[in-house]
């Protein structure tokens, strides 16, 4: 894959969480691949559509921008700001989030995201 190729695939990424499109999410993704978030781990497209599917059931108004982008060889870095609404209580939701995502034949094989939630955003 090459640059603009990796890119894409990110954005992709990025407007199925928007969307809260569960089945796009996992189509990026290899037929093995995992997705990781602090204290889960997901493997295979299916587990992975399912888990967004109960992720969007109780989550709404994802809005996610993208602040960078590094990529080399078949990695990328990606750092983007996050915030969705919990349904149940309408509390907001906000983090910085820094994904390290692998990549094999033209698909996702590995997306971990590491999430602060804690620090101040800057004024």
């Amino acid at each position: 894959m090459n640059q603009e190729d990796i890119r894409v695939l990110i954005e992709k990424a990025r407007d199925a969480w928007v969307a809260q499109d569960a089945n796009a999410l996992a189509q990026l993704f290899t037929p093995d691949g995992e997705l990781i978030v602090p204290g889960k781990r997901w493997q295979g497209q299916e587990k992975i559509r399912e888990e967004v599917t109960q992720f969007a059931q109780q989550s709404s108004n994802v809005k996610i921008d993208i602040q960078r982008i590094i990529i080399e060889g078949s990695q990328a870095v990606v750092e983007w700001y996050y915030e969705d609404t919990e349904k149940a209580s309408g509390h907001r939701n906000k983090a910085d989030d820094v994904i390290v995502v692998d990549f094999k034949e033209g698909r996702i094989s590995r997306w971990r995201e590491y999430i602060d939630t804690k620090t101040p955003v800057s004024i």
